[in-house]
């Protein structure tokens, strides 16, 4: 005998587990102090890092000649959001809008996973994946970066403007958003979507440009980082620390990297590979010939997979991108990426042990961080692999289904028949 539940009755669990996670996720970072969780170096980003940029950018500027600051001018914005919340302290306020992110991205899932033909894995993978992070996503902006890549995507199928609008702003705050147009398809869908976020993207710009100065320094301090310790390369980097190698690993551009032999050797290597990716997802939409409701959100996922794997920085925080578009995903009961998903939540739960919980193995190459890293990394480059390979199959024309055979024919010539029978 079968049970039915209302979608309310359905929906009842996922809003309690949601309310007692981010209050976890709350008591985590109030106790950021201890040591298993950081020593405090979590929050400090926010209390330190981000306050001090404030004080910049609310006087019309961004951080000029600051190594930390990597990031396009329309980051500037969500920095200075908390600023709508005067009655909080800055750190307060900065938190509490990311909460507020963090359930629109999970409302948006559940509207979408309500549909019918669709389903609530997506909120549900959202809702349960991000607090294995602990309270890394509230302590980031990530999470306001993730919700304009997310509803671009929930936006898409209706209103393809709509889904370039949001993907433009999310550029404009940390570039990777604007690969959520990757798989949009041919034709009107693509020119209206591409369209509204180039435009938005210049007009943006412009205003940009006008409320503060330097609004471009961010590319100069990019262009000059290194191996960071928990990317791909620094990996082997860590292992050959054990082979004999003399680099260290020093605090720069806001990271724990490598430096010494061949690390610029490695760096030039991550770009390669980062072009090569490149090359082969043009590749992919220019041979894919299938198209489902699901491929605007699973191209997305292959592509930021690509480009975090072969990145010169793998940072806790990217995990949380990672999380927000398998939860689109699996929103479409038509995705090929399933397994892969699965594969990011297994990277995800690694990745809070590697930070904040062992840091120091991972900052001192012992062999604990060395493999720490290598099973993390290693479960990401999988992921990459299997996802862009699901994506290609999807893309190619179906193989004609064969018809009913033929029936055999005698080879021998058949018997003349007289009229009269004989």
């Amino acid at each position: 005998m079968s049970v039915y539940l209302s979608p309310r009755h359905r929906l009842l669990p996922l809003a309690l587990v949601w309310v007692l996670t981010r209050a976890l996720m709350l008591w985590l970072l109030q106790h950021d102090d201890l040591a298993v969780l950081g020593g405090g170096g979590v929050s400090r980003e926010v209390s330190h890092l981000y306050f001090r940029w404030y004080g910049v950018l609310s006087h019309g500027a961004c951080p000029v000649g600051d190594r930390l600051w990597q990031y396009p001018p329309g980051a500037g914005a969500v920095l200075l959001a908390p600023a709508l919340l005067p009655g909080l302290t800055y750190a307060q306020a900065f938190v509490t809008l990311t909460l507020l992110a963090d359930a629109v991205i999970a409302l948006a899932l559940v509207r979408a996973g309500s549909r019918p033909g669709r389903s609530l894995r997506g909120a549900t993978l959202w809702t349960l994946g991000l607090p294995l992070l602990l309270h890394v996503p509230l302590a980031r902006y990530d999470v306001q970066v993730t919700a304009f890549a997310v509803l671009s995507l929930l936006a898409l199928p209706r209103s393809p403007r709509a889904g370039g609008v949001l993907a433009a702003c999310g550029a404009l705050v940390k570039v990777w958003p604007a690969l959520a147009l990757l798989g949009t398809p041919r034709g009107r869908t693509t020119r209206e979507a591409w369209t509204a976020a180039a435009l938005t993207a210049a007009v943006l710009l412009a205003v940009l440009t006008a409320a503060f100065s330097d609004p471009f320094d961010f590319l100069r301090q990019q262009g000059g980082r290194g191996v960071q310790i928990e990317s791909l390369g620094g990996t082997l980097l860590g292992f050959a620390r054990h082979a004999g190698w003399q680099g260290r690993v020093r605090y720069q551009y806001g990271a724990m990297e490598f430096v010494g032999p061949y690390v610029s050797t490695v760096a030039a290597a991550s770009l390669v590979l980062t072009l090569a990716c490149f090359g082969l997802l043009l590749l992919w939409r220019v041979r894919a010939r299938r198209w489902t409701l699901a491929t605007p959100n699973d191209a997305a996922l292959a592509a930021v997979l690509l480009f975090t794997v072969t990145s010169r920085v793998i940072s806790p925080q990217y995990m949380v991108w990672l999380l927000g578009l398998s939860a689109v995903c699996l929103t479409s009961r038509h995705t090929t990426q399933r397994p892969v998903a699965a594969l990011i939540l297994a990277a995800t739960a690694v990745s809070s042990v590697v930070y904040p919980a062992l840091y120091e193995e991972v900052t001192g190459s012992t062999w604990t961080g060395c493999l720490l890293m290598l099973v993390r990394n290693g479960l990401l480059v999988t992921a990459a692999a299997l996802s862009l390979t699901r994506l290609w199959r999807a893309g190619l024309p179906a193989a004609p289904r064969p018809g009913p055979a033929a029936p055999a024919r005698d080879p021998r010539p058949a018997p003349v028949v007289s009229p009269t029978g004989h």
